[in-house]
């Protein structure tokens, strides 16, 4: 509605609020769903967790580290932060296509060919995570050595499929130990410097 100044006959139109400025930042939410997602199945990947139990990875990938995240991703939009709409809606997705890629796609008459289709899956996604980590190092420190350890990841366990190294599949899930830390750190300095009013952990924007 205008406003009428107090020295001027003209008409001052207030600013409008722009949608979704009344959301709280879903950016921590996002971070903490790929984050403990993430450490769970590198945790597998290193041999540091049983092969054999690796199933109880996927019920986390389908509802926190996907549906979570994709919800954080929407409220992303909704706020108008582009890099953190693209980035929790694809994580999430990823999260979700993990979890019927385990649960509900049948590759045993490829034979020695599926673990070629696997790396082929993980090298489209290092593909994606290479030009976030360009798009990242022009955000904040903290997210672009997110991006970074985690496009190291993705490398290596493409390598490790395409190769079938158990070797270069440990390694990337040790590195994803490392990116699952990271991630809880964005996470938890998002919540609390949002809580605080105030800047305590720092992410070093640039």
């Amino acid at each position: 509605m205008a406003q009428v100044s107090a020295h001027s006959t003209s008409p001052t139109v207030a600013p409008a609020t722009s949608f979704g400025a009344h959301f709280a930042d879903p950016g921590p939410l996002g971070l903490a769903g790929f984050a403990l997602t993430t450490f769970m199945l590198s945790s597998f990947n290193s041999g540091l967790a049983p092969k054999a139990a690796e199933g109880v990875v996927l019920s986390v990938a389908l509802f926190y580290g996907g549906i979570a995240q994709l919800f954080a991703g929407m409220w992303e939009f909704a706020k108008g932060n582009t890099f953190g709409a693209l980035a929790f809606s694809s994580y999430g997705a990823f999260w979700m296509s993990f979890w019927y890629l385990i649960a509900h796609t049948d590759l045993t008459k490829a034979g020695s060919d599926a673990a070629k289709g696997v790396g082929v899956f993980l090298l489209a996604w290092t593909i994606f995570t290479l030009y976030m980590t360009v798009v990242a190092s022009r955000i904040s420190g903290v997210l672009f050595v997110l991006f970074a350890v985690l496009l190291v990841t993705f490398a290596l366990l493409t390598v490790g499929e395409f190769g079938g190294s158990t070797s270069m599949t440990k390694i990337g899930g040790y590195l994803g130990l490392v990116t699952a830390l990271v991630a809880w750190y964005a996470s938890f300095a998002g919540v609390l410097n949002n809580t605080a009013k105030k800047v305590i952990l720092p992410t070093w924007p640039r």
